[in-house]
Formats: C-alpha cells, structure tokens, sequence
C-alpha cells in the first residue's frame, strides 16, 4: 500500500513539500518522508470515503512545515558553534547596589502617577489590563502614562548622570 501511495502521490507531494520550505531540497525531503509515515501510521485516514488521498497528504505537509517552522522560531537566540562560550562575567554586588539605589532614586523623583504605572507594569509584571484594573483607570490611560513614565525616567536618570 504504501509504495502504491508512494507511486502514485511522492512527485506532487516533494513539489508541495519545496514550496511549503522555500526551495530546501533537505527538509522538503524530511516533510514527505514524515507524511508518508503517518500515512502508514494512520492508514484509515486514506479511506477515499473520507476524501482525497492527495489532498490529505497535502494538508499533513502542510501541518508538518508549520510546526516545524514553529520550534524553530522558539529558538531563534539559538547559535551552534565549536568554540567554546566566554566565561561568565563576574557580578559585583557592589555594583548592583548602587545600580538599585540610582533606579529607586529616579523613580522616586517622578511623579506618583508615573511611579505607580512604572511598578504595576514592570516590577510588579502587570499586563496593561491588569495594571489598568488595579489602578483603576482606562487601558489606554495605563499606556500613555506609561510612555510619558519612561520618558520622564531617562530624563531623570540623565540628570543624575546616568547614560546608556
């Protein structure tokens, strides 16, 4: 059955399959060497009483690029290499002291308005619905005191001499 499947539908499914992967002769491979084997896995999906045989085999083609392209769009950060990573860099305590004390500094000197948004979204780790609900004004008040928060913030760390 599965040469005949083969046979019948491989020439059409590796066009589908280049097109599905941008012209990647290697994937386009591993994707109809997958459907194939879930055609075999799941030969009662093949049943012409359920529909075309050609058009499952697309559609699970399909289906497999897309997850594909979906892990491998999670690891976008990912980088293989044979050298080895630098050492870590040392983290000085000193350092993120004083760090911490000039951001509470600045944002100390903001307004309350500026400052409560500023906890609520990123310290606190609020959406801006939340944030919204917990402040109990509008969403979209949450978003532009947000904006004029951070504007405020760079200023204020500017005139403590802070840049970056």
């Amino acid at each position: 059955m599965l040469r005949a499947l083969h046979d019948e539908h491989a020439e059409a499914l590796y066009a589908h399959a280049l097109r599905l992967v941008n012209g990647d002769r290697q994937r386009a491979e591993d994707l109809v060497q997958e459907t194939l084997l879930r055609a075999w896995r799941h030969p009662e999906s093949l049943d012409p009483r359920r529909g075309s045989v050609r058009s499952w085999l697309f559609t699970t083609a399909r289906n497999l690029a897309i997850d594909a392209w979906r892990r491998r769009s999670t690891r976008v950060g990912e980088v293989f290499t044979d050298d080895l990573p630098e050492p870590p860099e040392v983290i000085d305590e000193a350092e993120r002291a004083v760090e911490a004390w000039t951001v509470a500094e600045a944002l100390n000197r903001l307004s309350p308005t500026h400052r409560e948004v500023l906890v609520e979204c990123f310290y606190q780790g609020r959406s801006v619905a939340e944030a919204a609900s917990r402040l109990g004004v509008p969403p979209g008040t949450v978003k532009s005191r947000t904006h004029y928060a951070l504007r405020s913030l760079r200023l204020v760390l500017a005139e403590m001499g802070v840049t970056g």
